[in-house]
């Protein structure tokens, strides 16, 4: 097997292929990809839902894109694209993707907001893992998880950094079981052959983004 054939198939264990619906909101999680603000957009014009949190502070791989915040700029950036300011809710502290849902629904809590579904807008190989947060710290909340649809192969082109994404898919692959073992997620299945991908990419040295002692983004 390839690297690129193993990380294919850790791209595909992440999709969750979730069917589109109309939702009370979207979350949109910040990340170093900004076309997770763009999707956003997209799915705000088809009315998909009215109401959209972008949530994210910054990461050491993200504050010199975004330094003002994951979160402001992603909500710059969907303003830039038509969607109205009064659409949108910032949070803007949030250090991890546990962080997104519970500052998220505290934020919605203050405002007199009580949401039974969202959306949840992610970089494509974060789906599974937003998911599984999201089933295990806010329960009661109908999700339907969603990415621009896009390959591998364009993926890694828009954001110009193989060695980035690679190292991102294993490490996004790593947190599945990590946080599920940690009470942080739902445990998810995943099959020998997507194991051994992620296991042939470790030893190749796509270790960059593993979580290590105190280590939790």
């Amino acid at each position: 097997m390839s690297v690129m054939d193993d990380a294919q198939a850790l791209w595909d264990y992440h999709q969750m292929d979730h069917a589109p619906h109309t939702t009370d909101i979207a979350i949109g999680l910040g990340s170093h990809d900004i076309g997770v603000a763009e999707h956003t957009a997209d799915l705000y014009h088809q009315s998909r839902f009215p109401l959209i949190v972008f949530t994210g502070a910054n990461a050491p791989t993200t504050v010199e894109a975004f330094p003002r915040g994951e979160a402001v700029h992603y909500a710059e950036r969907a303003q830039q694209l038509g969607v109205p300011t009064q659409a949108i809710l910032i949070e803007s502290h949030a250090t991890s993707t546990g962080e997104n849902f519970t500052l998220t629904r505290g934020l919605l809590h203050g405002r007199g907001i009580h949401t039974r579904s969202a959306t949840i807008i992610s970089r494509p190989y974060q789906q599974r893992r937003a998911y599984a947060t999201a089933r295990r710290l806010w329960p009661d909340l109908d999700v339907t998880c969603s990415a621009r649809t896009q390959s591998l192969t364009d993926y890694i082109a828009s954001i110009g950094d193989t060695e980035r994404v690679l190292n991102m898919l294993v490490g996004d692959t790593q947190r599945i079981w990590v946080y599920a073992n940690a009470g942080y997620a739902e445990p998810q299945p995943i099959d020998a052959e997507t194991l051994d991908a992620y296991q042939r990419l470790v030893d190749t040295g796509y270790t960059s983004r593993l979580i290590t002692s105190g280590r939790c983004r």
